[in-house]
């Protein structure tokens, strides 16, 4: 059976813990290969041989940095179709899905590129009597990032590119669930022409997450994952003296106006609700309809596109989306769907139970639509990470706008209108790190930045975009003042290339 391994050094390794973790087909439900699971000590060899490698990359200069970062994004671009059927063997995740992806994780990198300027530090000429002030923008040290199952290769390259363009050397531990793909990141980042050491994998559970947060030598972490576990990456980290940002779990809304383009809001939100089987920190499962005429004709319009949609596996390239990523996750949402019918809302479309042919034991669950959920709902108030879409209604725009800025989760909303001061002043006031217009997944670009607020996010500093580069480098001052003098017979040496 094929084996998933740990990248130290620059070369793959073998796992010593005698531990493996099972990663599954989820179109089958069949085991097809497996991980080793790391131990403290090789979390820690990981970590000597990024310490080995830090000095002679954190002095390489930021343009010959960047050519790395060039040849990777080539490489990527190049191993596109590789990388995407990789990954959707073992996330479940359509094809098409599988490439946004990819092309998500390459979009950062192609910032990253631009690390030669984005590192540059300020200056003041004469900020006192023959005094001037500069700035300069240093790379921390041995850092880490714990990345989850959802997005196998944007999530690695929005925390490893842009810190090892800074010059820092980077530890990944990403989810043992769908490891295959990250493995071939580091791959091609070695081809790329990055030293041995810069960029370091290990695998693993728990055991490996604390040796992260525990070690010394490790000056900051990044996380993306559910809240609960967010929260105890930001306080443990924290208080072992790191630098941490910690994104958890969300629960975006899409508030629907009457005077909405109501055609192209169902479209859209069909995609942002049902598009990877729901499994994305930035899915829309929640649409707050303003007045009853809205709510209704909303609700006809979705269970109409809702039952539309085709549930396939992964290669199926005339399927919207594919299975969940394990059993366990797809009880779990069945089992939301279950409390939702228990705590009164009004179950639409009832997805569980869905099978096909020949796949009866993948994990598949169809589309599921809720009308009436009431705020105060357990299945309102928590993540469902699953193709469920929940409506509310609501009677006006403020009690719209309401729900997500009362809501424990601050990661991403939308407004649906043709009203600009409408839509002006809800982006203004919602109390929501991340805002569509008519936009239902409101992901920032790779040359902006990405961040929730309340549960949704713990730290001050979000990831990629110019604060990502800030996250990921120290600020030094210089104050300087050169006294008088006769530089005599002196002569200025220009550099050569050596």
């Amino acid at each position: 059976m094929r084996e998933v391994s740990h990248f130290i050094g620059g070369k793959q390794v073998a796992g010593t813990s005698g531990r493996f973790g099972d990663i599954y087909n989820p179109n089958t439900g069949e085991v097809q290969a497996r991980v080793a699971l790391a131990t403290t000590d090789e979390v820690a060899a990981a970590v000597e041989n990024a310490k080995a490698a830090l000095p002679g990359w954190a002095n390489t200069n930021p343009q010959r940095r960047a050519r790395v970062m060039y040849e990777f994004k080539r490489l990527l671009e190049a191993n596109m179709d590789e990388l995407a059927e990789l990954l959707s063997s073992e996330h479940g995740k359509v094809i098409a899905d599988s490439k946004g992806d990819v092309q998500r994780g390459i979009d950062v990198v192609e910032f990253a590129c631009g690390i030669p300027h984005l590192q540059k530090g300020e200056y003041t000429e004469g900020a006192g009597p023959g005094i001037d002030v500069y700035s300069m923008r240093q790379p921390l040290g041995v850092v880490a990032g714990i990345t989850p199952f959802n997005f196998p290769a944007m999530i690695p390259c929005w925390m490893f590119a842009v810190a090892i363009a800074c010059g820092n050397t980077f530890i990944l531990k990403p989810s043992e669930k769908d490891p295959s793909v990250p493995l071939r990141l580091v791959e091609l980042f070695r081809e790329a022409g990055a030293p041995e050491g810069v960029l370091n994998m290990v695998n693993g559970d728990k055991e490996s997450v604390d040796a992260i947060l525990t070690h010394p030598d490790i000056k900051a972490v990044s996380f993306v994952g559910s809240s609960d576990i967010a929260q105890y990456v930001y306080s443990t980290g924290t208080a072992h003296g790191k630098r941490v940002q910690a994104m958890g779990g969300a629960k975006n809304h899409g508030i629907i106006l009457p005077d909405c383009n109501m055609e192209q809001a169902v479209k859209d939100i069909v995609g942002a609700a049902y598009g990877s089987a729901g499994e994305r920190c930035m899915a829309l499962p929640v649409a707050v309809t303003v007045g009853q005429k809205t709510g209704d004709e909303f609700v006809e319009r979705m269970l109409d596109a809702a039952r539309g949609l085709k549930v396939g596996v992964s290669t199926d390239t005339e399927a919207h989306y594919g299975p969940v990523v394990s059993a366990a996750h797809k009880a779990k949402v069945e089992d939301y769907i279950q409390m939702g019918v228990d705590e009164g809302a009004d179950l639409k479309l009832d997805g569980r139970g869905h099978t096909l042919q020949g796949h009866e034991n993948g994990y598949f669950v169809g589309p599921s639509l809720f009308d009436h959920v009431k705020p105060g709902m357990r299945s309102y108030e928590e993540e469902i990470f699953g193709p469920v879409l929940q409506v509310v209604r609501a009677e006006s725009l403020e009690e719209a706008a309401r729900l997500p800025s009362n809501h424990q989760y601050g990661n991403g909303v939308a407004i649906f209108t043709q009203n600009g001061r409408a839509a002006r002043e809800f982006a203004a006031q919602v109390n929501v790190g991340m805002v569509g217009i008519n936009v239902p997944i409101p992901v920032p670009v790779s040359y902006h930045t990405f961040g929730g607020w309340k549960r949704s996010a713990f730290g001050d500093t979000n990831q990629h975009g110019p604060e990502g580069v800030r996250f990921w480098t120290k600020i030094k001052t210089v104050t300087s003042r050169w006294p008088e003098g006769d530089i005599g017979d002196q002569a200025f040496i220009i550099p050569t290339m050596q």
